[in-house]
Order: C-alpha cells, then structure tokens, then sequence
C-alpha cells in the first residue's frame, strides 16, 4: 500500500494529460487519469518493485507511454535520424528529430544535398530545447553555406519549427506571427519534352490540372544543333547544363561560370528563341502569369539580348540570367530590359540577399527555404524585400515535408507570389505525408491549421521512395559526439 500510495502522490506532483492534448501526429491521446492508474500504474507496479528505493525510475518506467507534449519548457532533443528519398523528385534526406517527450519533429535537407550536412549538426543540438528555433538557427547557422550546403542546418530549422508546433499546439505559421492567406498559389515548373509538340502537350496539361501560374524552360541547349544559331558554342557541351561529368574541349560547361564560356547566340538564335516563347504564349494565353528559366551559360550582353527579344511576350520574370552572386551584372541587365528579373535559390541566409535588394540589382527575389536559413530566415528575407517594394516567389523541388515548411512561411509573408512545384508528375507524391488531402487542389494549397508543419510521414508510402541502399532511420550515435570548439569569434 504504500508502494501505491507514493505513486498517487507522484502522479499529482507529475499529472498525467487530459484527452485534449494532442499526440504528435495531432489526435487526442485519449489517456483519462483512471485509466492511467488502473493501466500504467498497478499495471506496471511489478516492474517498479525492481527500482525499489529509486522513485524517479519508477515514475519513468510507468509513464513511459504517456504523452508529456504540455510542457514545452522541458522539451529536450534527444535524438536525430535521416532516410534517403529517391524519386520525390530528386533525393531528399527527411530528418526526423525525436524528443523527451514523444514529439516527433520533420525536416528535409534540400534535394540533391548530403545527409551530412545534417548528422554533423546532430551534436549541437543534442540536449536542446526545440522550441528555442532562432537561438539554435544562430548556433548552427555557421556551418551552412551556399546551395546544397545550407540543406542541414535548413532542414533542422524545419523540424524545430515543427515540434515547437507541436508543443503549444499551434501550425508554424502562428509561431512566424500569424497568416496573410489562406490559401498557397503554385507555379507549376514544366519539362521541355523532345520537341515543341511534346512540350506543348506538357503545357496544356498542367493548365488542365487547374495550374494559374506556369513556368517554362528554354535555352541555348534548344538550338543548339541547329548551324547559325550560336558563336563560340562548339568546343562545349551546351546540351549538357547540369551535368559536369561530360567536359568538352574547352572545359567543364557545367562548371563554368556564364560570362567565361564567351558563348554568344546570334540573331537567327534569339529569332528561334522568341518563336518558341510565342508559340508557348499561344498555348497557354495572357491570362495565365508565364515564367521561364535555364537559358545556358552566356554573357551579360547576351542575356540582355534575350531579355529584350522576350519583352513582347510579357513573362512574369527572366530566373537565373547569371548567377546570383553577380550584383552589379544583374543590375545591368534589370536596368535595361523591361521583363522582370529574378535570381535567389542558392543564397544562403538574408546577408546575400540584402546585398541584391539594396542595389536594386533584380525586380524580385527567389529564395529556396531549403536553401535560405529555414523558415524563420527566409521570413526575415522576404520582410526585408518587402520594405523595399520587392516581391519574392520560392522555389521548391522536395518532398512534401520541405512543401508545408514553405507553405507556412509564404503564408506568413505578406510580399510572396508563387511557389514553385517540382513533384506534380511524381505518382505517390501526395501519400508520402499524412495530415492533408489533397494537398494541391487546381494550383492552391490551403493553408493547414494543425500543430507544426501539418503533416506527418507516412513511412509506408515513403519507403517505397527510400534510396537503394539506404537505411531507414537507423541509429546516428556516430554522430553524437562534438569534437570541435565551434566558436567563430576571439
């Protein structure tokens, strides 16, 4: 009896939840204070008799199914794991941050990024609080950098949001100061096809999904078998943008830099060029906002070129003329053509990003949540173009997880646009998450209400997805383990 008697007067010291609070994937616990005394309690009463004497590992062995989501001050990051997804449509590694308290939280690194860059964060965090994002965002933020390399500790800053949701029971979107929309406008990104009838079959497709906001590829890569069209091309492997193992004679392509490739495209080129771009037009009509992007590596004289010969065809922006990191090249080209310009997706955090906006260098922003410091940054990002007159779309190109975390930040941002959709033609897409169906309706996301992020993994369906040869959240006590000061200051 008295064994009994010192539970009851833990319990009252450590109540148990009411059937209100939610479990982590949002549905009530259903755990009633009878219920867990008559289950847990007598139940376990046995067992507790092996930790005679030690009354806080009784009280844990009982509770240890109890849900514990009411107390946000001592919620404690006690594990990080990753598993590969191929296919969703690139690889995306989902990071799952596990707690002290049975809340789950999920990220993503951004797709075609190591899982490195996350297990490398894993002792930092170790320990801390989740919901404490922007003074672990501060800590972390060092070892992110440009492009794939900010995928970690962007993909961490997710899942903090996500569990900070969780424990006040509130979507993420609240926690960033509360919503200006309801409901997420799409661009949906469009394969170009082997020829102009393929793409134009691509084309009317995503405007029969109910699309209001398209976007288009065309490039140098398009003419380029075609004589008369480029200057300087022949020594490279133009048709190869993205891949960098196929060099040509002047080098690697992929790897050049736009203005040292000297490519330049010639009259009849920017002719064809245009001719494409109107034929599109005539598909989808004026109504409909078009975009375009990947054009190929080339000067800033050219992309001027190009910009000029696009201006009757009134596209929504030019993306990615040259790289981001030009500011005075992208300054040139905004100020002489009347198309929008737009750049953004591999900037790391809002430092970069001023840089930009101060010089008036584009017309809009495009920063990748995967990329640009996490929600909380990328808020911050859109906030500072804002103040500025400037408006920011996002592109995205991940699983659904990376969606929501960009679904709450847009609708937490007042200057946002469009965000962009990779996975429309990926069969299962929608059912790697649970949460909220259907997740695109003709274009839109409606912006969800639940705890964190909304959404939760559906290991069954994301396991088809999973990597060949990677592991499914297996143990990452390898990196559990700091072996260097991570001070950057003397």
């Amino acid at each position: 009896m008295k064994k009994i008697q010192h539970l009851l007067d833990l319990l009252k010291k450590y109540p148990a939840p009411t059937a209100a609070e939610p479990r982590p994937g949002g549905a009530s616990s259903g755990v009633d204070r009878r219920g867990f005394l008559r289950n847990s309690a007598l139940g376990g009463l046995s067992m507790g008799m092996l930790f005679d004497g030690r009354p806080e590992r009784e009280l844990e062995f009982i509770t240890q199914k109890v849900k514990r989501e009411s107390k946000p001050a001592d919620l404690k990051i006690t594990d990080m794991r990753i598993a590969v997804l191929q296919g969703v449509p690139f690889s995306s590694p989902i990071i799952r941050i596990d707690t002290n308290q049975g809340l789950v939280g999920w990220g993503e690194v951004r797709d075609g990024a190591s899982a490195n860059y996350a297990l490398m964060l894993k002792s930092r965090i170790l320990g801390k609080n989740p919901c404490n994002v922007e003074q672990i965002f501060k800590q972390i933020k060092q070892f992110g950098n440009h492009g794939r390399a900010a995928g970690g500790v962007c993909g961490v800053e997710m899942a903090l949001w996500d569990l900070a949701g969780k424990a006040y029971n509130v979507p993420a979107y609240q926690l960033l100061g509360g919503k200006y929309r309801d409901y997420i406008r799409l661009y949906a990104d469009t394969p170009e096809g082997k020829d102009y009838d393929e793409f134009a079959k691509h084309m009317v497709r995503r405007r029969d999904q109910g699309y209001t906001f398209l976007k288009m590829d065309f490039g140098i890569g398009m003419i380029a078998d075609t004589p008369g069209m480029l200057v300087g091309s022949k020594n490279w492997n133009v048709k190869q943008q993205w891949n960098d193992g196929k060099p040509g004679l002047m080098g690697n392509y992929a790897q050049t830099k736009h203005p040292f490739t000297r490519i330049q495209v010639t009259k009849k080129g920017i002719d064809a060029l245009a001719l494409h771009v109107s034929k599109v037009r005539d598909i989808v009509g004026y109504d409909t906002p078009l975009s375009a992007d990947h054009f190929g590596h080339f000067d800033v004289n050219t992309a001027i070129q190009i910009g000029k010969a696009m201006e009757p065809f009134r596209l929504a922006w030019l993306e990615d003329l040259v790289p981001w990191f030009y500011t005075d090249q992208w300054k040139q080209i905004s100020d002489a053509i009347d198309t929008p310009t737009l750049t953004g997706e591999d900037i790391f955090a809002k430092e970069e990003f001023i840089k930009l906006i101060d010089a008036k260098a584009v017309d809009m922003i495009h920063p990748d949540l995967a990329s640009s410091g996490g929600l909380l940054e990328t808020k911050k990002i859109g906030d500072y173009a804002e103040e500025a007159g400037i408006p920011m779309a996002m592109h995205f190109a991940g699983s659904p997880i990376c969606m929501m975390a960009n679904i709450h930040c847009a609708a937490a941002t007042e200057n946002f646009v469009a965000l962009e959709h990779h996975g429309v033609d990926v069969d299962g897409w929608e059912d790697i998450v649970t949460g909220i169906k259907p997740i695109v309706e003709k274009g839109f996301v409606k912006v969800p209400d639940k705890p964190g992020l909304g959404v939760e993994l559906n290991e069954e369906v994301a396991k088809k997805f999973l990597r060949k040869g990677a592991t499914w959240f297996a143990p990452t006590d390898s990196w559990n383990t700091r072996d260097s000061s991570d001070r950057d200051w003397s």
